[in-house]
């Protein structure tokens, strides 16, 4: 599935190509929390690194998060240093891979039959967990990928 994305004031656009486009990995862990807003998590998707195409790369600017030992997380956020917005995560341990939050994709996205709660152990506690029947619930990460995840529910595009 072809993906277009942008930030929120316009002035960073971009499009890449997704085999695993359904947002269900709602990740409730402090950095996804304070870098992305929302609900109290972030939903990130998986695309094709060197599909990426982007316009308006001189408005991005990367922070790399503060883990808990001090040192920096190898992931990159890239978002719109002109209006804030968070657009995707890119790390070095996964080079071919992209992960869009899909709050900065424009496209429509597919509604999936089932969603994934991860890093529980980190939620804050004003932030409800609103899981429906065939959800489930992980403390820290699943075993299963994004990747896998839509393979065993045959939703590959």
């Amino acid at each position: 599935m072809d993906l277009e994305g942008s930030c929120h004031c316009r002035s960073v656009r971009f499009r890449l190509r997704s085999k695993h486009p359904y947002p269900f990995n709602l990740c409730y862990c402090s950095i996804c929390r304070k870098t992305q807003g929302g609900g109290g998590y972030a939903i990130n998707l998986s695309g094709d690194a060197a599909s990426l195409e982007v316009e308006g790369n001189e408005n991005i600017a990367v922070y790399r998060a503060k883990m808990e030992d001090g040192s920096a997380s190898p992931g990159q956020r890239h978002f719109c240093k002109l209006c804030g917005s968070g657009l995707w995560l890119w790390d070095p341990r996964w080079p071919e891979l992209i992960h869009p939050f899909a709050s900065a994709i424009d496209s429509d996205l597919p509604v999936p039959p089932e969603r994934v709660h991860l890093m529980l152990g980190s939620k804050a506690g004003w932030v409800p967990v609103q899981a429906g029947p065939k959800d489930k619930r992980f403390d820290e990460y699943p075993e299963e990928s994004i990747a896998s995840w839509h393979q065993r529910l045959g939703l590959e595009r």
